[in-house]
């Protein structure tokens, strides 16, 4: 069963394959996104991440909560579904 963790505080630089490779070292990545402005293409400042299992996705959140990345502390969690307006 995979899981989704939101990424929290990404640097504007970061880019949706070096969110996935920095991610693959806690195990098998689905999919990695950057969330984006619609109209000015920027980085929104954070983003999500796929895992095959659970197992490394809880691993990435051990490895990666409160940890550097792109020069940015990023948080990292469990994504929450998103709510109905």
């Amino acid at each position: 069963m995979s899981i989704k963790l939101f990424v929290g505080s990404i640097s504007w630089d970061t880019t949706d394959e070096a969110l996935k490779e920095h991610f693959s070292q806690a195990g098998e990545v689905i999919s990695a996104n950057v969330v984006t402005d619609r109209e000015t293409g920027r980085s929104r400042g954070f983003g999500f991440v796929e895992f095959a299992n659970d197992e490394d996705g809880k691993k990435a959140i051990d490895m990666f909560n409160e940890k550097e990345l792109d020069g940015r502390k990023i948080f990292v969690n469990e994504a929450r579904a998103k709510e109905e307006n």
